[in-house]
């Protein structure tokens, strides 16, 4: 699984596998989406829009029909059928109102559609978001998070992207050009219905042909464009180098030659675009001068009138209409294609740790903690843990010491279940990890890690995110245990003090005991300590451990440490080695190995000797 994830990384440059798919496959996921049950209220308003379109594309067309029947009233002769001005005002006042409404239908369809569209992307962005919460740690520590989050977003707009271009635009053209084309063949001259059906295609082929050539035209010029500001940042930030090697004209050339470059892949670009707009006129008016020579000869031939001159203009006109934005739409339609791809793929990807479809619940726990012979190997590292054995019984102590990569924080992270081991087994009072949801198996268990992370809300809301649950007797207790409610009733706002993102306004041994009151309101069986100490300053570190010690109070504790000091009390030390446990014991019967435990202790104690002679 967990090379697979590499795997995925290395191909996947946008960090997410992704589905192979088009234009096709995301409509049919749009329709999919629409036909949920969570959208089921809005069907009617679906429908509604559907008819409100349709509505507008027949109006589209039946307008010019009536505009050159209103003309040709006006200049009928005396001797006709129907005469005067008064009914052609008539017949102008009707297609104009029909012009009316098929502009205002569109724009009421969008107003009612407008909600169904954004909950649209809010159940499929709570799907995405909610997926990636029950991916893997794995996954999580490969992953950009403002990159994963602008997959989810752009993901969801491109479902906005896909309605309104394919559905209300591209869509309402093809069927208005059908009824024109019914029209203009039964009306005037089923060679009218050839050139319109004929100048649209070749107007929409010849504009999706030079979009494609633009996309790539634009991506060269996006390319250079970051190469080119990039250099300059480079430059820029490293003066300090570039005037200690006398470099100024030389960095100077590479800022002219990045900058040269870019200028040479926006005049590409831009000349594209000219090109596109003239290939679009081109294809349009020649489009445009065939039908209005064909309805001229007509017209001296007495087969058609001068209103039928008028309406079959009008008809092209609104044809042409949308047209104008196809290159654009054409570009929006298939990135948002891509970003719904993404998106569905990130759906798609399945975690690496997931529970058994048998899970059971752990209930009450005891907190005995259990290693039988257990084997696992990271992807990022080439020696991961091997052959870990060991027991804690409930309420007993244990430390793993050993030089960094050693493989101590791995086997905090097997017990909680972020990664599944490759051999043997982690239990907890005696049920394989594996066997337990993971929702129940964290539960029992409380973390304080080296650099505890926090909301950017409230110090309440923080320690409170144990037990959201929780009143304020329960929360000043934790705090007290904590050693930290002098701390929080002494702030101006007290309890609603904000902490800043990341928990920035308060200091590192602040931090850890708000870190450690949470896991004391958490009240968990389990108290994992990973180097809870070891970023902190010694007088820092005496308050935290005050704190500590009465957070492990009554609860089995696993505890990695970089300070020797903090374990020497642990029921047992276990030391590793290159993934292997070495020694183990209580603290004075490995001092007594005189082995690699007894050679660490004392570099500490001469660097603390040192340290202390240096103040």
């Amino acid at each position: 699984m967990a090379g697979m994830s590499t795997a995925h990384a290395q191909t996947d440059s946008d960090k997410i596998e992704s589905a192979d798919g088009g234009i096709g496959v995301s409509i049919g996921r749009i329709l999919k989406l629409l036909a949920r049950s969570e959208l089921a209220k809005w069907r009617p308003v679906m429908v509604l829009a559907v008819l409100l379109t349709l509505g507008a594309a027949v109006l589209e067309v039946v307008f010019p029909l009536l505009l050159g029947y209103a003309i040709n009233q006006l200049v009928a002769d005396e001797a006709g059928l129907v005469t005067g001005a008064a009914a052609a005002a008539l017949w102008l006042a009707i297609a104009f109102a029909i012009k009316f409404l098929a502009g205002g239908l569109p724009q009421l369809r969008d107003w009612l559609f407008s909600p169904v569209s954004q909950d649209a992307q809010r159940v499929v962005c709570v799907d995405a978001f909610g997926h990636a919460q029950s991916l893997s740690l794995g996954f999580h520590q490969t992953r950009r998070t403002g990159a994963l989050n602008r997959v989810i977003e752009r993901g969801a707009s491109a479902i906005d992207y896909l309605i309104r271009f394919l559905a209300f635009n591209i869509g309402p053209t093809i069927v208005r050009l059908g009824l024109a084309a019914i029209a203009l063949a039964l009306a005037y001259d089923a060679w009218l219905a050839v050139i319109a059906v004929t100048t649209i295609v070749i107007y929409a082929v010849t504009t999706i042909m030079i979009t494609e050539w633009r996309v790539r035209q634009r991506r060269k010029m996006n390319e250079a464009d970051t190469r080119f500001r990039g250099i300059a940042v480079d430059i820029l930030t490293n003066f300090e180098t570039v005037k200690s090697f006398a470099a100024e004209t030389r960095e100077t050339g590479r800022f002219n030659d990045a900058m040269q470059n870019y200028n040479h892949r926006y005049v590409d670009a831009v000349r594209s675009m000219y090109v596109l707009n003239a290939a679009q006129a081109l294809v349009m008016n020649l489009g445009f001068v065939a039908a209005l020579v064909l309805s001229a000869w007509r017209v001296s031939q007495g087969s058609m009138q001068i209103g039928d001159l008028m309406a079959v203009f009008a008809m092209f006109s609104s044809l042409y209409a949308p047209l104008n934005i196809l290159g654009w739409a054409w570009r929006e339609i298939k990135q948002g294609a891509v970003d719904l791809e993404k998106l569905y793929g990130l759906l798609q990807m399945k975690p690496e740790v997931a529970d058994r479809p048998n899970a059971t619940t752990l209930t009450k726990p005891e907190g005995r903690v259990t290693f039988e012979n257990v084997g696992f190997t990271h992807d990022a590292r080439a020696i991961g843990v091997q052959d870990i054995s060991f027991e804690t019984p409930p309420g007993k102590k244990i430390a793993f010491v050993g030089t960094s990569g050693a493989g101590k924080s791995t086997l905090l992270k097997l017990l909680f279940r972020f990664y599944d081991v490759q051999s043997g087994r982690v239990l907890v009072d005696g049920k394989d990890v594996r066997d337990l949801t993971q929702e129940s198996l964290r539960n029992a268990l409380g973390l304080v890690p080296q650099d505890v992370v926090l909301f950017n809300e409230t110090i309440k809301a923080n320690i409170a995110y144990a037990r959201p649950d929780a009143d304020m007797d329960a929360l000043r207790d934790a705090a007290k245990r904590a050693q930290l409610l002098d701390f929080i009733e002494g702030l101006p706002d007290g309890w609603d003090t904000r902490v800043g993102e990341r928990g920035l306004k308060l200091s590192g041994g602040e931090k850890q005991r708000v870190g450690i009151a949470r896991v004391i309101l958490a009240n968990p069986a389990v108290l994992v300590l990973d180097e809870a100490t070891s970023a902190l300053d010694s007088a820092t570190e005496e308050a935290v451990q005050g704190a500590l010690d009465e957070a492990a109070k009554g609860r089995t504790t696993l505890m990695v440490a970089h300070r020797l000091s903090t374990v020497q009390n642990a029921d047992e030390i276990i030391v590793l080695k290159a993934g292997r446990i070495i020694e183990r014991g209580p603290h004075e019967d490995l001092l007594a190995l005189k082995g690699e435990y007894a050679d660490m202790w004392a570099r500490q104690a001469k660097r603390d000797a040192l340290a202390v002679a240096a103040e």
